[in-house]
């Protein structure tokens, strides 16, 4: 039983880092906008 609650303690540990890190991640990291363009063939301007 102790090795159950050893493996237990260590899953919920891990759990815990990644959604830390994914908390991190979406609090600190900004994404930088930039324009996008797309190019549409005249085939599909003029039916």
């Amino acid at each position: 039983m102790p090795s159950l609650i050893r493996f237990i303690v260590l899953i919920g540990i891990l759990a815990g880092a990644g959604y830390a890190s994914m908390v991190a991640l979406a609090v600190l990291v900004e994404p930088t906008p930039r324009e996008m363009t797309v190019r549409i063939p005249n085939e599909r301007m003029n039916p």
